[in-house]
């Protein structure tokens, strides 16, 4: 397995990078299957009243399925500490979920690739231009199952995840709900005739 360790606007030393390999490299053993890399960024905040300045953000690409996780800390070693136990964490639930999903007569490569995003920083929009269009990403879809949605919504960690359904073949969007739980959005089709 590779890990590969950047920092952005921080230099990053051998003893940042050994303890990089050794608590990210415990966690990925959890899963240990070929192949799978992980990309670990490695960066502070300039905000002095953030009492956890160190990022750590961690991106695992293992059968075509992207795990992510960012963590905070006071240092960056905590940082690194609870990015592992975090990616071990997500790493032992999508174990599970394969597990089931092969016991259903699913495999691991049904479950659908996710096109990476190189920097999860692209992904946040700052607050002065919350209304302005900044991006416009293009994602393949392929067709999965709610349930299978569902898992790469909880891997990516994010809160909405589109996809096409391969029962019905439509586009329907999952999304984690602020109170708890899922749901699903679907497009109401009429009926002809009516």
């Amino acid at each position: 397995m590779e890990i590969k360790v950047s920092g952005r606007k921080t230099t990053v030393t051998d003893a940042l990078r050994a303890h990089v390999d050794e608590k990210i490299g415990e966690a990925l053993k959890v899963f240990d299957i070929e192949p799978m890399t992980a990309d670990v960024v490695l960066r502070y905040e300039k905000n002095p009243s953030n009492p956890n300045p160190a990022i750590v953000e961690v991106t695992v690409r293992a059968r075509g399925s992207v795990i992510r996780v960012a963590e905070h800390g006071a240092d960056m070693y905590a940082a690194i500490d609870l990015a592992a136990d975090k990616v071990t964490r997500q790493l032992r639930k999508f174990k599970t979920r394969v597990v089931d999903n092969r016991q259903q007569g699913l495999s691991a490569a049904e479950v659908a690739p996710v096109e990476p995003v190189a920097d999860l920083a692209d992904l946040l929009i700052p607050e002065e231009e919350d209304d302005q269009l900044v991006r416009v990403k293009e994602i393949e879809l392929t067709p999965m199952t709610e349930e299978q949605a569902l898992v790469q919504t909880d891997l990516l960690g994010h809160d909405f995840y589109v996809f096409e359904n391969s029962t019905t073949g439509l586009i329907n969007v999952v999304y984690h709900r602020k109170n708890g739980g899922y749901g699903i959005i679907k497009p109401k089709l009429e009926v002809e005739g009516e």
